[in-house]
C-alpha cells in the first residue's frame, strides 16, 4: 500500500464468509464486488425466526469484513421480501408477556441489532424489495442505503396492529428522515399497508420496476457503485449517515472536507484524476 490506497484482498481466503452453511439465507457473488444476500424462508414469506436472527447478524459481519465485496444487494426468495417476525414458529427463544422484563428487553435488543448490522456494514446496501415488507422486514429495508422495489411490493409497520408500539427496531428514527414526520406518523399510527406506488411517491424507494426486472436493476446499480473506488464510496456512505443528524451546515462540511483530504491522497484517486485529465 502506498499513499493511503488499499489492496483488495481477503484474509483467510476470498469470500470465506460466503461458504458458511446457512438455513435461512443465501449469499452469492453476482458480479465483481457485488454480493446478493437473500432471505430464504419463502414458505413463510421470509419471516424472521430465531435461526435467521443469528445467521443474519453473522452474515452481515462476514460481508462487512470481506474486502472483495463493495456492495450488498438485500432481497427475498419467492413472493416476499420479509413478512416480519414469525409469530407461529419463531423458535425456542419466544417470550410471552409473563417473562421477566429484563428477558423481554434483551429480546428487543437482539432484534434491534439486525437493522443496526445492516447499517453498520461499510459497503452500501441496496434493498431490492420484491414483495411483502412488513414489521421487521420494513426495519431491515429502512436500514439500507438505497431502496428500490417491484410493483408487487407492499410495506407495513404492523406492530401497532398487535397492540404494541409502532415505534420499534429503529423505525421511529429512520422513517421520518426518509419520508417526513407526517407520512411516517400516518403509516406508523395506522399500521396500514402501503402500496409500491405510494412508497415511490413518498420517497421510501427511489425507483419502482416490474418484478422480473427488479434484481437486474439492483445489480446494475450495484455494479455502478462497485466500479468506483471503495474508499470514496465508504466515506460517502458514512458522511450521509453522520450528516443526516449534523447540527448544522458547518459541521457537515467539516466532515466532508476531511473525507476529501483522505480520499485525495490515495493511488486510486490519483489514477482516476489522470484518466480524466488525459
Amino acid at each position: 500500500m502506498s499513499n493511503g490506497s488499499s489492496k483488495r484482498t481477503t484474509p483467510n481466503g476470498a469470500h470465506a464468509g460466503h461458504r458458511r452453511a446457512r438455513q435461512t439465507l443465501t449469499v452469492e457473488t453476482a458480479s465483481p464486488g457485488v454480493a446478493v444476500l437473500r432471505l430464504n424462508r419463502p414458505a413463510r414469506l421470509n419471516a424472521v425466526n430465531e435461526t435467521m436472527v443469528s445467521e443474519l447478524a453473522q452474515t452481515c459481519a462476514d460481508l462487512g469484513a470481506d474486502q472483495l465485496v463493495n456492495v450488498v444487494v438485500l432481497t427475498g426468495v419467492g413472493r416476499g421480501f420479509c413478512s416480519g417476525i414469525d409469530m407461529r414458529d419463531f423458535g425456542a427463544g419466544t417470550l410471552d408477556a409473563t417473562a421477566p422484563a429484563i428477558d423481554r428487553l434483551h429480546y428487543q435488543e437482539v432484534m434491534c441489532a439486525l437493522p443496526e448490522a445492516i447499517r453498520a456494514m461499510p459497503h452500501p446496501v441496496i434493498a431490492a424489495v420484491n414483495g411483502a415488507c412488513v414489521g421487521a422486514g420494513l426495519a431491515l429495508c429502512l436500514a439500507a442505503d438505497i431502496r428500490i422495489c417491484s410493483t408487487a411490493a407492499s410495506f407495513g409497520n404492523a406492530a401497532i396492529l398487535l397492540g404494541l408500539s409502532g415505534a420499534e427496531m429503529g423505525m421511529s428514527y429512520h422513517l421520518p428522515r426518509i419520508v417526513g414526520t407526517s407520512v411516517a406518523a400516518d403509516w406508523m399510527l395506522t399500521g396500514r399497508m402501503v402500496s409500491a406506488d405510494e412508497a415511490e411517491r413518498r420517497g421510501l424507494v427511489s425507483e419502482m420496476v416490474e418484478p422480473d426486472g427488479l434484481l437486474n436493476r439492483a445489480l446494475e446499480l450495484g455494479s455502478l457503485i462497485a466500479g468506483l473506488t471503495p474508499l470514496g464510496v465508504q466515506l460517502t456512505k458514512r458522511a450521509l449517515q453522520v450528516n443526516t443528524d449534523a447540527p448544522g451546515l458547518a459541521a457537515a462540511m467539516e466532515l466532508e472536507n476531511r473525507n476529501q483530504v483522505l480520499a485525495h491522497a490515495t493511488d486510486e484517486a490519483a489514477a482516476r484524476r489522470q484518466k480524466w485529465s488525459s
